[in-house]
């Protein structure tokens, strides 16, 4: 909620005077300052932007951050440093021990294009820590010869991407690691879908089912093979049909009683909706339908009725298709 955010964002703000004075902490309210929401193109609430070096042009924006530990520690990484060097095999398992989860890139060299797009990537990456080495005995302990990002999680190895030099995408990378903060496949529930709309990744595959069926265990476990093939690409998310509070989920995505188990893909983005065309929840019908998504071949499902002029007008508001995940979400 807005009044959670605005503590957490205080809070950051109290340790950030102590830590590092220079940097100010303003907010606006925007209904009240119609030019400034107009000048910075203020679209959600709430929105944070971090204005460098006294000017008003291109300000960093701070997205999905909602702890004051994490505000404090993007600040920090925009404004000096965001890694931590690592010449040691104790200094790496002291960071990966430190946290949950973790990341190293093991370089052969600190001065490339890929240490540069891992630089890029632990700024927006607040949620865990980052270290790096060029250290050849602690790549040699790791078993590590190319230019790798490794995420640890709960001390292990749980991923690692080899760094190709200047082909690496940031965007990407950052939407992968923000993935483990979150399980293979993610329960929806109130809870979790704060967590899930947080993570930067606009497609999302759900799978519609009771989780107390006897087939249950047979498809989940399907489902979690493709989730680990699409991962930080597709976000997988389980809905239990049984769960009354989730109702409107089901209203949205139009799923009776009969049509379960199913299974659907949303873009955020554009709001569009596909349905898998197979039945059976399969690995290789789900890889097919994943894979024909990301390549543009899948056919959009269920189109919005138009939102009424007087949707809002009422205490109880109408929500359709086309409204639904800006006004719920």
């Amino acid at each position: 909620s807005s009044q959670n955010f605005s503590e957490e964002f205080a809070e950051a703000a109290r340790q950030l005077k102590k830590e590092a004075p220079r940097i100010q902490f303003g907010k606006i309210d925007v209904t009240h300052q119609p030019d400034l929401r107009k000048e910075f193109n203020i679209q959600a609430f709430p929105t944070v932007k971090l204005f460098v070096n006294g000017s008003r042009e291109d300000p960093i924006d701070c997205k999905g951050v909602r702890q004051a530990s994490a505000f404090v520690t993007w600040v920090k990484r925009r404004t000096g440093p965001s890694t931590v060097l690592i010449n040691s095999t104790d200094q790496a398992e002291a960071l990966i021990k430190a946290d949950d989860l973790a990341v190293i890139g093991f370089f052969r060299e600190l001065h490339n294009d890929s240490v540069e797009v891992f630089c890029e990537t632990a700024r927006d990456v607040p949620e865990m820590p980052f270290g790096m080495t060029a250290s050849e005995d602690v790549c040699g302990d790791y078993g590590i010869q190319k230019n790798t990002l490794v995420v640890f999680k709960k001390g292990k190895p749980v991923h690692k991407e080899v760094l190709e030099d200047g082909s690496q995408n940031k965007l990407g990378l950052t939407r992968l690691i923000k993935t483990f903060t979150l399980d293979l496949v993610t329960e929806y529930n109130i809870e979790t879908s704060v967590k899930i709309f947080d993570v930067p990744v606009e497609n999302h595959i759900l799978l519609f089912t009771p989780t107390n069926s006897e087939t249950f265990s047979a498809i989940y476990e399907n489902y979690k093979s493709a989730a680990a093939e699409f991962r930080g690409k597709i976000l997988f998310v389980l809905v239990d049909t049984n769960e009354g509070r989730n109702g409107r989920i089901f209203e949205y995505f139009r799923i009776r009683d009969i049509d379960v188990p199913a299974v659907r893909i949303l873009n955020l983005t554009s709001d569009a909706r596909y349905k898998m065309p197979a039945d059976e929840v399969t690995v290789e019908n789900l890889r097919e339908f994943c894979q024909s998504y990301l390549n543009g071949k899948a056919k959009v499902h269920l189109s919005s009725e138009e939102i009424p002029e007087d949707w809002d007008k009422m205490p109880v508001k109408v929500l359709v298709g086309k409204n639904f995940n800006s006004i719920v979400f």
